[in-house]
């Protein structure tokens, strides 16, 4: 009777590590998500120019490409809650630091330390954990569910950005996300998990791995494609309220948008990103569903499209709330449903045992293209006035992903024989 109860709870998915590892998630992500309500208040009041705020942002989402395996290698040295920890006081230290910041380059320099913190407390480390945690029967639906928390805090990022500032200075209201992100370590004990299994008795070594993947042309494909991921998600998020709030039609009074309590165009931009957030909760579980039964490349490629589609026909049309509300859904279905299809194909072509490393930098690919969507936003629009020219290429970039992934041969890469 004893001996079936530990049996019992492995065979629950919504385990205690699950639930606690959401709970960091959703907070994590919901400040992330947010930071592009900021832009224009922050702004107005200093006189920056748009570079400026972009190129902030755009180095936080590189700190947090760089920081992604420096938290995983403190994670699986020190334990993963003491660098779950380390995180959250990194990232309340660069927010409350960052609300002291006059100069664009003492915000540049303290966005490096949000992104380090986003690090150690969003996807590399909490999903390791939850993985661990769960049974193997559970194990894809569980970080599925972890991922999804991660766009729920993009649901509720923006739109409680936008409330606080309606009576708040900004820099206050990052002092009330270190708060939050600080409190979320409030669960932090429920995350007992067990130790990573040992690798020493596996023979290929990371080193070899890691040069058998940088020959392979598949992983390549893969690295580069993952590119215009990171371009579009990091622009959208950074620049897309900015460009709702000067460029779409102004919300009509007694509209069903005004019944919703959105009644600025400033708002319309926070409740859009808001949408993205929670459609691609749908969309990020579908994908999970469907690369279990369909062919990964071909899923990438027809998610890439259909992003290609989506931006084209909203930068076509004039910019009115109706528009922006259809984009924000169909955008959101298709936001991060590349990445449980990216991790899933790496981790077929080589394998489980090195996945996270592998994945590691294909993210930082990913990263490398949020740097560039979200510095290059600011810098074309200060030149031209308009963020056209930045959206087109984005149009761009996401063709040639669905292109790219083509090529992809999507079997085992083999393992080379024993000396």
């Amino acid at each position: 009777m004893n001996a079936t109860l530990p049996q019992a709870k492995a065979a629950s998915i919504f385990t205690p590590v699950l639930i606690a590892g959401c709970c960091i998630m959703l907070v994590s992500f919901a400040i992330r998500a947010s930071f592009g309500v900021f832009q224009i208040p922050i702004a107005e009041e200093f006189g920056w120019l748009r570079a400026d705020f972009s190129l902030a942002i755009a180095i936080q989402n590189l700190a947090w490409g760089i920081g992604q395996p420096l938290f995983g290698a403190i994670a699986e040295k020190f334990g993963d809650r003491k660098a779950i920890v380390l995180g959250a006081i990194t990232y309340a230290a660069g927010l409350i630091l960052s609300s002291y910041a006059f100069t664009p380059g003492q915000h540049q320099l303290l966005e490096i330390l949000v992104g380090f913190g986003i690090a150690g407390t969003g996807f590399g480390v909490i999903l390791a954990v939850v993985g661990r945690a769960a049974s193997d029967e559970h194990r894809s639906m569980a970080l599925g569910i972890a991922t999804a928390a991660g766009s729920a805090g993009q649901v509720v990022g923006a739109p409680a950005a936008e409330f606080l500032l309606g009576f708040m200075s900004w820099q206050w209201v990052f002092v009330v996300f270190a708060g939050a992100i600080l409190a979320s370590l409030m669960v932090l004990p429920m995350m007992r998990a067990p130790a990573p299994a040992a690798r020493a008795e596996l023979e290929e070594t990371l080193g070899q791995i890691l040069v058998r993947a940088f020959r392979d042309r598949s992983y390549l494909l893969i690295f580069v494609g993952f590119f215009s991921c990171g371009y579009q998600l990091a622009f959208v998020t950074a620049h897309f309220p900015a460009l709702v709030a000067e460029m779409s039609s102004p919300i009509a009074p007694g509209g069903w948008l005004a019944g919703m309590g959105v009644t600025t165009t400033a708002g319309l931009g926070a409740l859009a990103i808001a949408l993205i957030g929670l459609a691609n909760i749908a969309g990020t579980l579908t994908a999970g569903w469907a690369g279990k039964r369909y062919t990964k490349k071909y899923l990438l490629a027809g998610i890439y499209v259909g992003r290609t589609v989506v931006a084209a026909l909203f930068i076509m049309a004039p910019i009115t709330p109706t528009s922006v509300i259809l984009f924000s859904i169909g955008m959101g279905a298709l936001w991060l449903a590349t990445v449980p299809l990216t991790s899933g194909l790496v981790a077929h072509l080589f394998g489980l045992r090195y996945m996270g490393t592998l994945y590691g930098f294909v993210f930082f690919s990913h990263q490398l293209g949020s740097f560039v969507g979200v510095w290059l936003g600011g810098k074309l629009y200060d030149l031209y006035g308009s963020y056209e020219t930045v959206w087109w290429m984005g149009v761009g970039v996401s063709l040639f992903s669905a292109i790219v992934h083509l090529p992809v041969k999507e079997h085992r890469s083999p393992a080379p024989a024993p000396a």
